[in-house]
C-alpha cells in the first residue's frame, strides 16, 4: 500500500513582508491590506541566492530515511507547477539525482495538475512501485519551486508565492498510508492566469464547490466521513477560502492546519507536505489518526488525498 515513508521540509531563512513587495507585485495599499486582514497573509519565504536545484538538495539533506537506502530508489520525480524552470539543456532534476548518488533511478517531472501535481506524483509513484513488485523499492519526490518570473510570484487577488520546498519518500508501508485519492479537472478554466474577467469570476464562484466535491469524494472513498478527519493540511493560498470550504463540508475550522499560511506564502506543490512536516514536529499527528491533503492547480485541477498516520 502506498505510504509516505518520510517527509522533510526546507524553509528558506529569509522572510519577506508582503508590504515590502508592493512595488514588485504592483499592489495598491488596498490590496496589501486585503492580503493582510482578509486573506491572513503576512510574509513569504524567499531563497534569493539559491536555485531550484539548491531547494531540492536542501530538502533532501534533511531526509534522514534516505541515507543508506539510495540503492532502493527507483524513481526521482519533480512535481511542479511551472513547465519551464531552466534553459535547455540544463536539467536541475538530473543534476540533483546525480549529486545524491541516484544515477540509477528513472527521473522525470509531472506538471499536468499544476499546484496539485504533488498529490498526483504520490499516486503515480505508488502505482509504479506496485507494478514493479519490489517491496523494498522507493520513489523520491521533490516539491517546491523558484518564483523567478513576475507571473510566478503571485496569483492575482488570491495568493503570493513562496519558495519553500519538501522531499517525500514514497514506498509500500503501513505508516502514513494513503487511503484514497480524488481529483477532478475543470477544463473550461484551462487558461489559468489568462482567463477573461468573465471566466475568472465564474472560476472564483465555482472554486468552493469544486474543492468541497473532491474532498468529500476522497473522504467517501476512504470509507470515512468528514467527522473522522483529525486534521486537514491545505495548500496555503489564503485563509478565507479555506474557512469557507471547511464550513461548507461541515469541518470544524480548528481542524484546518493554518499555522504556516501567514509566514510561508503559497509554495507551489509543496504546501501540504510542508504543513505535514510542521504538524508532525508539533505532535499534532498521532498514530491511527486520519488526515487529508488538498490542493488546487490552475488550469484547473482540484485534488484531495486521505492518509492514516
Amino acid at each position: 500500500m502506498t505510504s509516505l515513508r518520510a517527509v522533510s521540509a526546507y524553509l528558506p531563512p529569509q522572510r519577506v513582508a508582503i508590504s515590502s513587495m508592493r512595488d514588485e507585485l504592483g499592489l495598491s495599499d488596498v490590496q496589501v491590506r486585503m492580503f493582510h486582514r482578509y486573506y491572513g497573509l503576512a510574509d513569504v519565504l524567499r531563497e534569493p541566492e539559491g536555485t531550484v536545484a539548491d531547494l531540492m538538495l536542501a530538502a533532501a539533506a534533511k531526509l534522514d530515511d534516505l541515507r543508506g537506502r539510495e540503492q532502493d530508489v527507483r524513481y526521482v520525480v519533480q512535481a511542479r507547477t511551472l513547465q519551464a524552470i531552466a534553459p535547455y539543456p540544463t536539467n536541475p532534476l538530473h543534476e540533483v539525482r546525480d549529486l545524491l548518488g541516484l544515477g540509477h533511478a528513472n527521473a522525470f517531472a509531472v506538471t499536468q495538475h499544476a499546484c496539485a501535481s504533488g498529490l498526483l506524483a504520490v499516486d503515480l509513484c505508488g502505482k509504479l512501485l506496485a507494478e514493479d513488485g519490489d517491496p523494498a523499492a522507493l520513489a523520491l519526490i521533490f516539491v517546491g519551486e523558484k518564483a523567478f518570473t513576475p507571473s510566478a510570484r503571485m496569483i492575482p487577488g488570491t495568493a503570493i508565492m513562496g519558495e519553500g520546498a519538501a522531499a517525500v519518500l514514497v514506498g509500500p508501508g503501513r505508516r502514513d498510508r494513503m487511503l484514497s485519492y480524488a481529483t477532478a479537472t475543470h477544463g473550461e478554466y484551462n487558461a489559468g492566469l489568462s482567463l477573461s474577467p468573465e471566466m475568472s469570476a465564474r472560476f472564483q464562484q465555482a472554486y468552493p464547490d469544486a474543492l468541497a466535491e473532491v474532498i468529500l469524494a476522497a473522504v467517501s472513498h476512504a470509507g470515512l466521513t468528514v467527522a473522522d478527519l483529525d486534521l486537514v493540511l491545505p495548500h496555503n493560498v489564503n485563509r478565507v477560502s479555506w474557512v469557507r470550504v471547511a464550513r461548507q463540508i461541515g469541518l470544524p475550522v480548528d481542524r484546518l492546519f493554518l499555522d504556516n499560511m501567514p509566514v510561508t506564502g503559497h509554495c507551489f506543490c509543496a504546501d501540504s507536505f510542508i504543513n505535514y512536516a510542521t504538524a508532525r514536529d508539533l505532535g499534532l499527528l498521532r498514530q491511527g489518526e486520519r488526515y487529508l491533503m488538498a490542493a488546487v492547480g490552475l488550469g484547473s485541477t482540484f485534488s484531495a488525498m486521505v492518509f492514516e498516520h
